[in-house]
This record gives structure tokens, C-alpha cells and sequence, in this order.
């Protein structure tokens, strides 16, 4: 996948998420989850386009670090979203879905450049 479609596809999820707290209940659980989920979910857009701007591999790596924390998060406040029955899990499968797609892009190209990253540290040293 190309740097432009993640940065849509991140963006669309901290999208999705503004559109399902809409449905949230007027509680005080509902308040404190929909803030935590908000923010998680859309800090993982906005660190990648920070990505987008790393300096180096190691500044790749170190931002997408953050993505990846990010939108784990996400995953687990959708858990704690599911569980508390705030909303039902069949309105968070696609939504659960999509952060547990990301989440595995990021790790694996984290993965990817670190090998990259670690060839060329190798080849300089010999």
C-alpha cells in the first residue's frame, strides 16, 4: 500500500470513529471512553503524516512506533466500547477490523525498514 492511501485510510478511521461516538449514550462512562477514543484514534492519522515526513530510517521507525501504539489503542478502547455494551459489536466489527488491519501494516513495515535499516548498518560495518 502506498503512503497515500494509509494517510486515507487513517484518516477515514479517525473519521469512523468521530461518526460512531455520535451514537454513544449521554453517560459519564460514555463521555470518558468517547474522549480516550477520540484521541487515540485520531492521533494515528496525524502521526502518520508525520511519518510521511521522517528524516531517516530511524525517524520512520521511531514515528511509526507511535502510529502503532496509537492504533492499538484504538483496538483496545473499541474492546472496552464492545464489552461495556455502549454500543453493540455488530455496529464495531468493520471498525474493529479496520484498526486490526492497520495495526498490521504498521508492525509489518516497521519490521520491513528495521531489517532494511539493520542490512545496511551490516554492509557499512564490513
Amino acid at each position: 500500500m502506498n503512503q497515500i492511501e494509509f494517510k486515507r485510510r487513517t484518516k477515514q478511521l479517525g473519521l469512523a470513529v468521530i461518526r460512531m461516538t455520535e451514537k454513544f449514550p449521554g453517560t459519564r462512562l460514555a463521555w470518558v471512553v468517547k474522549d480516550q477514543i477520540l484521541r487515540s484514534a485520531l492521533s494515528v492519522g496525524a502521526n502518520y503524516r508525520a511519518v510521511c515526513r521522517a528524516k531517516s530510517d530511524k525517524d520512520f521507525i521511531n514515528k511509526m512506533r507511535i502510529v502503532e501504539e496509537e492504533a492499538d489503542e484504538t483496538a483496545y478502547w473499541l474492546e472496552i466500547i464492545e464489552e461495556s455494551d455502549l454500543l453493540k459489536s455488530d455496529d464495531l466489527r468493520e471498525l474493529k477490523r479496520e484498526v486490526n488491519e492497520l495495526v498490521a501494516m504498521v508492525v509489518a513495515s516497521i519490521r520491513t525498514k528495521s531489517i532494511g535499516r539493520n542490512k545496511e548498518q551490516k554492509s557499512q560495518n564490513h
